[in-house]
């Protein structure tokens, strides 16, 4: 066998062993994997108002902006902070301003942190000094 020849095919045999490699290699990966839609669809969304009711027993609350009311479920992981305190679904009372951080699965609100502000005062309870 000619030199040339030898060379030509050693070269064609590297060439096939390259080719076998990356290819083996290749088949090995894990194809890239998405999350699940559910998963991309529960964005935090925020609510403010003041606290119109709780019920402990469903774990809900339930609160007022205007003439808009939400009902809240507490979430598993859910945590009520006033300030650095935190505090039970208990502490919450009706007239407390809240904020709520929630996401929404259909029609289900879920709570996942609400926080307490300064207490609200109606104009209703305020006195005015007459002299």
């Amino acid at each position: 066998m000619s030199k040339m020849k030898r060379t030509i095919l050693m070269g064609m045999f590297a060439l096939m062993m390259s080719v076998a490699f990356v290819s083996g290699v290749m088949a090995q990966q894990k194809p890239a994997t998405t999350p699940p839609p559910a998963a991309q669809q529960s964005k935090l969304e925020k609510f403010s108002g003041t606290v119109e009711k709780v019920d402990s027993a469903k774990k809900e609350v339930f609160v007022k902006m205007n003439k808009e009311e939400m009902t809240f479920s507490l979430g598993e992981k859910a945590k009520i902070m006033d300030g650095k305190k935190e505090l039970s679904l208990n502490d919450l009372k009706k007239g407390m301003n809240v904020s709520v951080e929630y996401t929404k699965e259909g029609n289900k609100l879920t709570a996942e942190s609400i926080n307490v502000g300064p207490m609200h005062v109606s104009q209703s309870s305020k006195t005015e000094k007459k002299w």
